[in-house]
């Protein structure tokens, strides 16, 4: 099996401002990367590069081995960022089923809107509507409604920035969980110690344009405990990624 992302020498950006040159990448099926950099440096726009969103102005992009447009039709591409964006005039349910409806997709035996919401720990909210929710409940609706395609490439921009700590701790023991084994995951955040607890690798972007100036392995077993923090190697590979950002 080939590369779930495979990225060759692209450049890409708006106009004629160029944000990322020179980014060469490849994300096995079922990884999980985390993206860090500071701010300006592509991030974003590497999630959109991947998504198709972005055409790049030289290189290439495969997703499974075919151009990012092939997994969009067959929405197998989800997305979830800072802002939950969740339609203010439909309940928790509603929103959640909205994909489906869209896309007028079948759930080929996976897990329904409200089994997702009861995954999520929102099954007592399923007919609220998102004013009457906190900001984690809201993510965690976008999380939900993102996953009810059952996309095999998750991109997620900073998730839980919004969030406070404690809500933040709770979703992020959370979201491996969510993940599963087969999904791909590509989750861009600005929290060093965020990024080796969830990641397989995280890649850091540098510079202006942005450029991948270096990927650290995270050889750490899985399932990962808060305690991990503490752990000598742990925060080993925290130093290594904080090295390469500065």
């Amino acid at each position: 099996m080939g590369p779930a992302i495979q990225i060759s020498g692209v450049r890409a950006g708006y106009g004629t401002s160029i944000v990322l040159e020179g980014i060469d990448l490849e994300v096995a099926t079922g990884e999980v990367l985390a993206v860090v950099g500071r701010s300006g440096t592509g991030k974003t726009t590497l999630l959109r590069v991947i998504s198709g969103a972005v055409a790049p102005m030289s290189g290439q992009v495969r997703l499974a081995g075919a151009d990012p447009s092939e997994s969009r039709r067959a929405k197998r591409i989800g997305l979830v960022g800072q802002d939950s964006a969740l339609h203010p005039w439909r309940t928790v349910l509603a929103n959640v089923q909205l994909p489906l409806e869209v896309n007028t997709l079948d759930m080929n035996g996976g897990p329904t809107p409200r089994e997702w919401i009861t995954r999520v720990g929102l099954d007592r909210a399923v007919d609220q509507y998102p004013h009457q929710l906190s900001g984690g409940m809201r993510q965690r609706v976008a999380l939900a409604r993102s996953l009810v395609a059952d996309p095999s490439l998750l991109l997620m921009d900073e998730p839980l920035s919004s969030l406070d700590e404690l809500t933040r701790e709770d979703l992020r023991l959370e979201l491996v969980g969510f993940w599963g084994n087969h999904r791909t995951v590509v989750y861009v955040t600005h929290d060093v110690t965020e990024a080796v607890f969830l990641a397989d690798r995280v890649a850091v972007i540098g510079g202006h344009p942005g450029r991948i100036v270096g990927i650290v392995a995270v050889e750490l077993a899985r399932p990962r405990d808060p305690s991990l923090r503490r752990d000598s190697r742990f925060l080993d590979l925290v130093d290594d990624v904080r090295k390469l950002l500065a």
